[in-house]
């Protein structure tokens, strides 16, 4: 497709997106998930940054404004009433993301004391450290391309929040650890299992807001990415999880374009990083997944796979121009062994923009995350840059 037609099938996409959610027009209450408005608000970005027309800024950021008056209050079904942070009316207007974002589920969160099921916690609210992550970097990205610093303190204010209920040194000592789930008001874990990827995800989008803030003495988070840091020394990355995988290619994008900007090296980290991504992608190429009917194939997963794979190229290139801060050798083959996976992404899009496949359960049952990731693997410029 040419850029043209790119931009208009996104453009399609966002539209629905926006009147099935209640973005545009706006719907009370509007249906908000903050790991798909994370995604959506770099598309409207995008869709700014291609065709100048400043409507697509504004969708952008009226869904961050929906997102905070709707993810950081208490739900509707809820007791509880106001903020989530319990900060005063006019006081969480100003710092909406201090005590993070609820994550936008069907259920309500488990009570206390109340028993633990698998299957129905998938269905419950809460936190999710991962879906916080996606929205400092959807906010950092708004205060780029704005010049508004107000987003960068929302994220950095939502990065403390989030490290220090998410964070635990345990009772035996040793390395702090992370919580997977945390309850809406973040006063207790709802999934005290650590996420594989949380602190690989938690150091980098840390030293992205880092790297934005420069040296303001307000925004300050050396003391978060220090402790990512020592957490990141025990972690094992590899997956063969598509959505994972792109995922860890999110992570080594950013990391090494941090480092292009004059940010701390990070060799050892990206190496590893890009060995977990060589082994999963192996690994999914031989699994066949690709070759099941839609039915069988779960569109976001997928796609989160393409929109890290959209990013090798210019990894790769990046590497190769800078070998004095990249190290010769090593790192630029590991980023050319990738660059064969690239058509994977190709293969990927072309297949859920068949419309046959556009009527499976697997599709309508998950549509909005659906169409917006879509369209986030079809224009990923904003969403991957730093």
């Amino acid at each position: 497709m040419t850029e043209n037609a790119t931009t208009t099938t996104v453009r399609e996409l966002m539209a629905e997106f926006a009147g099935l959610t209640g973005l545009d027009p706006p719907c009370s209450p509007p249906r908000r998930y903050l790991w798909t408005d994370a995604y959506a608000v770099c598309n409207y970005l995008e869709l700014f940054r291609r065709t100048n027309d400043g409507a697509f800024r504004d969708l952008a950021l009226a869904l961050v404004s929906q997102v905070h008056h709707t993810l950081g209050r208490h739900r509707d079904d809820d007791q509880r009433a106001g903020w989530i942070s319990g900060l005063p009316e006019g006081e969480g207007e100003a710092h909406p993301t201090r005590g993070g974002l609820r994550i936008g589920k069907p259920l309500p969160e488990r009570r206390p004391g109340e028993p633990f099921d698998e299957r129905l916690e998938w269905e419950r609210d809460g936190q999710y450290y991962h879906y916080l992550t996606k929205w400092m970097h959807a906010l950092n990205r708004v205060s780029r391309v704005t010049g508004d610093p107000t987003y960068l303190r929302w994220a950095v204010e939502l990065a403390e929040a989030a490290h220090a209920a998410f964070t635990y040194t345990p009772s035996s000592g040793g390395r702090k650890r992370m919580h997977w789930k945390m309850s809406i008001d973040l006063s207790r874990p709802l999934v005290p299992a650590m996420g594989q990827h949380d602190p690989l995800d938690g150091f980098v989008t840390y030293s992205e807001l880092q790297a934005a803030a420069g040296k303001s003495p307000h925004l300050d988070l050396s003391p978060e990415i220090a402790d990512m840091a020592g957490i990141c020394q025990e972690g094992n990355w590899a997956t063969d999880d598509p959505l994972g995988i792109g995922g860890l290619l999110f992570d080594a994008g950013r990391i090494a374009q941090l480092m292009d900007r004059g940010g701390s090296a990070h060799v050892n980290l990206l190496r590893s990083v890009l060995d977990a991504v060589l082994a999963g992608l192996a690994a999914f190429a031989r699994g066949g997944s690709l070759q099941h009917s839609a039915e069988y194939r779960l569109a976001f997963r997928e796609l989160g796979l393409a929109i890290g794979l959209a990013g090798i190229q210019g990894l790769a290139g990046r590497i190769r121009e800078n070998q004095g801060l990249f190290g010769p050798g090593s790192l630029e083959r590991r980023a050319e062994a990738l660059v064969d996976y690239v058509p994977l992404a190709d293969a990927i899009v072309e297949f859920w923009m068949d419309d046959r496949n556009l009527e499976t359960g697997t599709w309508t049952g998950n549509r909005a995350i659906n169409m917006v990731m879509l369209a986030t693997a079809l224009a990923p410029g904003e969403f991957l840059a730093v």
